[in-house]
């Protein structure tokens, strides 16, 4: 009987350590779960708030001259600031050389020209440094032309830096909206006239041929995987 009983504590002080790791090891892979969707789409629920509060407040950005607003500040209760529409924030882009700015979306990135999108070394380099232009595609000062540039939607910007969301918001984009390209000091202002989706391994929108300067946008869509390509087609205005 005595041997019955301490075979039976045996079995339960078992299976009570046994329930503890398996309990402790799933509590550790749930939180660890979390933890990586935290890390992980964090940054995109923030940018996705931070434009909606940006619309909500009617906070705007421009390349164009804006009027000085402090006078009129000083003047104002802090009540009326509140209410009243924000004056568009003025942008500089980051350079002349070669940079795109997006000021629906706040975007204002350098561009790296002549990237090889058949290497992925290649272009996954070239992306942590902002936005790139395919090789083998026009450059704006074409007369004609397809000017291809591409770029993040990442989740993973511990790996792809600060340029790893660079296009999240690109799906905000609707026809008539501006896109600006700074090239060897010059300025290009494109009018958005398309948008599509089309499968990941879908070459078409590149390929494109067009006889006018045309500006081709491509990021991965949803943001953060890669299950499409978002494409945003632009025609030179100016």
């Amino acid at each position: 009987m005595e041997k019955i009983c301490g075979v039976i504590s045996f079995y339960l002080m078992n299976s009570r350590r046994t329930f503890i790791i398996i309990r402790t090891v799933s509590n550790s892979l749930i939180i660890g779960s979390l933890l990586f969707i935290i890390l992980a789409f964090g940054p995109i629920f923030n940018t996705e708030i931070s434009y909606r509060y940006r619309q909500w407040r009617g906070i705007t950005f421009t390349l164009d001259k804006t009027a000085s607003t402090a006078k009129t500040a000083s003047k104002a209760s802090t009540f009326g600031l509140l209410l009243g529409q924000p004056t568009p924030l003025h942008v500089e882009p980051v350079n002349r050389g070669f940079s795109i700015v997006i000021e629906k979306l706040g975007v204002n990135a350098p561009v790296v020209k002549n990237v090889n999108m058949a290497s992925y070394k290649e272009y996954i380099e070239a992306l942590k440094f902002g936005v790139a232009q395919a090789a083998g595609t026009a450059v704006p000062s074409e007369s004609v032309g397809n000017s291809f540039l591409f770029a993040h939607s990442a989740l993973d910007f511990w790996n792809f830096g600060k340029y790893a969301m660079v296009f999240t918001l690109l799906n905000k984009l609707e026809t008539g909206d501006r896109i600006v390209i700074f090239y060897e000091n010059r300025r290009y202002d494109y009018v958005v006239f398309k948008k599509e989706i089309v499968k990941e391994f879908d070459i078409t929108p590149i390929k494109r041929d067009y006889n006018e300067p045309i500006l081709t946008l491509q990021t991965c869509d949803p943001p953060g995987t890669a299950l499409n390509r978002l494409i945003i087609t632009a025609r030179l205005v100016r």
